[in-house]
């Protein structure tokens, strides 16, 4: 997307246009949107604000003194394993654990792990740290995450189809994942973005608040990309969702471009993966050709 009009659409290996495409992490962006959402709606009063105050479970574990800004920006401290390799890592024993007094599975996960840093002094990349923004969220809206998304973002954007959103065992979305959505529509969220977070003139988030998702907060463990609020921000003001196997919405506001990418990687997409240095690379050179046709050239 170009100025707001779509200037190429590509499919391949038999997936088109009608087609929905599991999100991963891509998913992060929504959820912490839909903070920016809860705030100006006035259900969740300040970014400062601690995890406890809206997820009473959360108190007396590591996460009770937490902000939901360092839960945001992935600086809370605890001790998290996001290795996709191994078996016992907790992005991988999260899905599985079943609570034996009946809460909510992402919750009686998160609550048992351990601190490891001060809050606020390190940043750990944590898919159960988004999970739980996600039932925050919903906790403090009094509805379901998806709900919510259908009722701020889905039906006013005007997607073209209809989304899912991944259970865990107890009922919650997996907000830290897996929205299955269609092309189409992950690039009207990428324009929304890209106009400021603006439906029909008003902003969907408080006045500032986007700048701040969409800037970097933190610096990250993969320079030159630093984190924002659960978006991944480069030096020259650009910024995307990411997802692991190639997911991608980037946004480069200046330009008013939008590049929606949906893959199948054999690789997770950490750093040094041939395949995440072509994307990257893809996007550098589409932001040359638009400079380039901008000057005439």
């Amino acid at each position: 997307m170009h100025d707001g009009k779509l200037r190429l659409e590509r499919y391949g290996l038999g997936f088109d246009a009608a087609g929905r495409w599991t999100s991963f992490s891509v998913a992060k962006s929504f959820t912490s949107t839909l903070v920016g959402a809860a705030l100006r709606d006035g259900h969740i009063r300040s970014m400062d604000d601690k995890v406890s105050d809206y997820i009473p479970q959360m108190k007396g574990s590591a996460y009770d003194a937490v902000s939901i800004r360092q839960l945001l920006t992935m600086t809370s401290g605890v001790k998290w394993n996001e290795d996709y390799a191994d078996p016992n890592a907790d992005v991988a024993k999260f899905n599985n654990h079943k609570p034996d007094d009946g809460s909510d599975a992402l919750v009686s996960y998160m609550r048992q792990l351990p601190r490891e840093v001060p809050a606020g002094t390190r940043w750990l990349y944590s898919t159960g740290e988004t999970n739980l923004v996600g039932v925050l969220v919903s906790q403090a809206v009094k509805k379901p995450l998806s709900q919510y998304l259908q009722e701020k973002l889905w039906q006013p954007l005007g997607m073209e189809q209809q989304a899912t959103w991944i259970l865990s065992r107890t009922g919650h979305e997996i907000s830290g994942c897996c929205i299955q959505a269609a092309a189409r529509d992950y690039a009207r969220f990428g324009q929304f973005i890209a106009d400021g977070a603006r439906i029909n003139g008003q902003s969907l988030v408080p006045d500032g608040w986007l700048a701040e998702a969409t800037t970097t907060r933190v610096p990250t463990d993969r320079p030159p990309l630093g984190y924002g609020y659960q978006w991944w921000t480069n030096p020259d003001g650009s910024f995307a969702a990411r997802g692991i196997f190639g997911q991608g919405i980037f946004i480069d506001p200046r330009r008013q471009l939008v590049i929606v990418t949906n893959s199948d990687w054999d690789k997770a997409g950490a750093a040094g993966n041939p395949q995440s240095a072509a994307r990257e690379a893809f996007y550098q050179a589409v932001q040359q050709a638009v400079d380039a046709e901008a000057a005439g050239r």
